[in-house]
């Protein structure tokens, strides 16, 4: 009961952090040329600035934030997460230029352990055989938020650009006192470890990881996903707009529906595929899916197949949580905190570089002026990308994977 009730806290508190999230995407156009962007890839251009620099942060302060909370316990590390989180949304909703922007993003980015700590909260309270489908239950919880949360924030926008920004604080407050009166701690102190200065070095932190018995190549696959998978948050709200023409409410539209396709994926069809093909087979189905959604996204100008392939794309969101699985099978109850934070921080790396090659590309190719006009570049970049990697992934096969 005390599991069961712990599991349902985190994915509301995940839920109610992805609203907040998702409120923003569908103004993030209307937002720079508010701040001074002259044109929707001058736009995405500022966007990803803006990206790379919470991510950034996140790489330098996940690996510590994991480390921590090995240390003292996952719930004091996560409420004061929340409690960062909720500053930074009102610093967006009062920020009058770019600079302000972005000191917010760099809180929020410090701030990115509520993932990471959530993530090794529910790895303490699952048992080896039950962590790839709960890992996924976490995709599920941010999938419904996704649903709830753009189409929130198209609606809110309309009645003025900074009004998303006041609802997610006000979103991100309830979280801090949910978990204040209902969140248990997870880790024992007998499973607790102390704190190094290597905790502190996020690049020591990521060595540590890779020398842990069969990580390497998963964590390098892992990457490598995460950097191709970050052209659909970086650019979709620009890449809809410059394309379909699209305003912030019809941008919040697209991402509810991808939201709902990731919600069913990864909270029903992850954990019936799962026990029927095993881990191995889930991975490479959602491969296969990324593939085939970056390379249609890449080349079509229609709406109807956009939204056809949708739910094509939410498969291969299968693919993160399955990794994640995977490896967390691999390390002992005191290495979690180290290991998702160290997942993280590969991913902040991505989402550091990504936003600023995908957006390149996509100033370059959705310029009309230019040589060649072609908007889903990006997208086909990323099917290129994954495409190389992929005989990488078949050799997870004699990983010890099932």
């Amino acid at each position: 009961m005390h599991s069961r009730s712990a599991l349902w806290f985190i994915l509301a508190t995940l839920f109610l952090d992805a609203i907040g999230i998702g409120i923003v995407f569908p103004i993030m156009p209307d937002l720079m040329a508010r701040v001074g962007a002259a044109s929707t890839a001058d736009g995405a251009i500022w966007g990803g600035i803006l990206m790379a620099s919470y991510a950034a942060m996140q790489f330098l302060f996940a690996p510590f934030i994991g480390g921590v909370s090995d240390a003292y316990g996952r719930r004091p590390v996560l409420l004061l997460a929340l409690v960062a989180l909720t500053v930074d949304y009102v610093i967006m909703a009062l920020s009058t230029g770019f600079w302000m922007l972005l000191v917010g993003r760099a809180l929020a980015g410090i701030a990115g352990g509520t993932y990471i700590t959530a993530t090794a909260y529910l790895s303490d309270i699952s048992k080896p055989e039950e962590r790839a489908a709960n890992f996924g239950l976490i995709g599920a919880a941010f999938g419904i938020g996704f649903v709830v949360g753009p189409g929130i924030g198209g609606l809110v926008a309309t009645w003025h650009i900074t009004a998303p920004f006041w609802l997610a604080a006000g979103l991100a407050g309830l979280n801090v006192l949910f978990g204040i009166f209902v969140l248990p701690e997870s880790l024992s102190p007998e499973k607790r470890r102390r704190i190094t200065r290597r905790d502190i070095n996020p690049f020591s932190s990521i060595l540590d990881a890779f020398r842990l018995p069969g990580l390497g190549l998963p964590l390098v696959l892992l990457f490598i996903f995460e950097f191709a998978n970050m052209v659909y948050p970086t650019l979709w709200a620009f890449w809809t707009k410059e394309v379909f023409g699209w305003n912030a409410a019809l941008i919040g539209m697209t991402l509810s529906a991808y939201g709902v396709a990731i919600a069913i994926t990864q909270g029903g069809v992850m954990r019936v595929l799962i026990p029927r093909l095993g881990e191995y087979k889930t991975l490479m189905f959602s491969v296969v899916c990324a593939l085939i959604a970056f390379v249609t996204f890449g080349l079509t100008a229609s709406v109807y197949v956009m939204f056809g392939f949708l739910f094509i794309a939410a498969l291969s969101d299968m693919a993160p949580p399955t990794m994640t699985a995977i490896m967390a099978n691999l390390v002992s109850d005191d290495r979690q905190g180290l290991l998702q934070g160290v997942i993280a921080s590969l991913g902040s790396i991505s989402a550091v570089v990504a936003p600023v090659v995908m957006t390149g590309l996509f100033q370059t190719f959705a310029d009309d002026t230019g040589t060649y006009y072609l908007p889903g570049a990006p997208f086909l970049f990323s099917g290129m990308l994954l495409a190389l990697a992929f005989p990488f992934f078949l050799r997870l096969r004699n990983r010890g994977t099932s």
